[in-house]
């Protein structure tokens, strides 16, 4: 009997051709259940929305999506290579004409997107759909080796990265996601900080499956001992800090948060339209009064560093994330948000870029790191050595943070 596309992220790591195949079809489902949310709120004679710097063109991002399985699976001659493969290597041609001018990222920059002269929905969909045909072909062919499915692992979990991020565009958009685009809130009841005495800890993955270049490789680190929050931060605690003053205090700001603070003129976390006498948050196109034991939202790594910094606290580093993630498995809540942390993105010892090399190098010392996952993370991603970045301004994303005693 077959397991589900949604496995856990240890086992879809090391997924085999069957596991694989009905998860290509699941993502590809997912992707297309948002196009039609997409559809239902804005319609598909031009399928457009307003250019802004947080929104790619979603008919962009829905060829993206067909373009990348292409690119690293049908026209790469090296794919039984996997992490070994050539990516200068000469390509076979697409199904598609133009679609390396459309959809490949160094050719069209992100401002350019917006005015390409893109195929429509319909022949966007049908890409799509040849492509997929393609990729499942290939796979049923391919050998039951890490290498040989590495790119179709690659192709899976990049769709359920863009699928992520129609969810994200979605709720800057206002657009209603359909039941089971989103799995549950986290709401729980307040629970004691959680103490790791110190240790050294194994950071980093070892060979085997798929794993991300960032990933890449086990080393040991020394972790003093911490305390670490067992849940996110919540919107009452959040709001606590609202109402003290602490959006115009600049004690409790870094230069880098008070200049986006003048840039932004936020004085409560995006999306937010009141909160004294509860929180009320627009949530994918409908204003909620969102319980206040769930965990803030929409909150940039500016805003999570100046709560800590006037409650006392810390970010804790990626590391301490991570460990208190695997030992306290089941007293460490996180899965609604993803959660900024102390630590800015960059390499692990030995780093070696893979194929898709546009995927990590370009943002070290650039981003900041956020670990866990959010309601639109497909569970199969959902993995605490995973390393999501993203600069600090970004609070588009579906983000939160958690906290560590001084």
């Amino acid at each position: 009997m077959l397991e589900s596309p949604e496995a856990d992220a240890t086992q879809m790591r090391q997924a085999g051709k069957d596991l694989l195949s009905l998860a290509l079809l699941d993502a590809r489902n997912h992707t297309l259940r948002w196009i039609t949310a997409y559809e239902d709120a804005i319609g598909t004679a031009q399928f457009q929305v307003p250019e802004s710097p947080d929104l790619l063109p979603p008919l962009w991002l829905l060829g993206h999506v067909g373009w990348f399985q292409e690119r690293w699976i049908a026209r790469n001659v090296q794919r039984q290579r996997g992490t070994k493969a050539d990516a200068s290597a000469t390509r076979l041609a697409s199904v598609l004409p133009d679609a390396d001018r459309w959809y490949d990222p160094v050719q069209s920059a992100r401002g350019i997107r917006w005015h390409l002269d893109l195929p429509d929905l319909a022949a966007t969909k049908q890409y799509l759909a040849e492509t997929m045909d393609i990729a499942l072909d290939l796979l049923d062919g391919a050998s039951e080796t890490d290498e040989a499915l590495y790119f179709f692992r690659l192709a899976l979990f990049h769709e359920d990265m863009q699928g992520e991020a129609f969810a994200e565009m979605a709720q800057t958009l206002g657009i209603p996601a359909a039941p089971g685009l989103l799995r549950d809130w986290l709401t729980t009841a307040q629970r004691e900080p959680l103490l790791f005495p110190a240790t050294r800890w194994q950071l980093g993955c070892v060979p085997g499956g798929f794993v991300f270049d960032n990933e890449k490789w086990a080393h040991e680190v020394a972790v003093p001992e911490f305390e670490i929050d067992a849940q996110p931060v919540t919107w009452a605690q959040f709001t606590e800090f609202a109402e003290d003053g602490g959006y115009d205090n600049p004690q409790w700001w870094t230069n880098e948060g008070l200049a986006w603070l003048r840039a932004t003129e936020r004085r409560v976390p995006r999306h937010v339209d009141q909160m004294r006498q509860g929180v009320l948050q627009q949530r994918f196109g409908r204003l909620s009064r969102v319980p206040l034991t769930q965990p803030v939202l929409h909150v940039s790594w500016h805003e999570a560093h100046a709560w800590c910094r006037w409650a006392g606290r810390r970010l804790p580093s990626e590391v301490e994330w991570e460990a208190a993630a695997q030992a306290y498995s089941r007293g460490f809540a996180w899965g609604s948000v993803w959660e900024w942390t102390a630590t800015t993105f960059r390499p692990y010892p030995g780093f070696a870029a893979d194929p898709w090399a546009a995927y990590s190098e370009p943002f070290f010392g650039r981003a900041k790191v956020l670990r866990g996952a959010s309601v639109a993370t497909r569970k199969r991603m959902a993995h605490t050595r995973l390393r999501r970045f993203a600069a600090p301004e970004r609070d588009d994303m579906l983000c939160g943070f958690r906290s560590c005693a001084l």
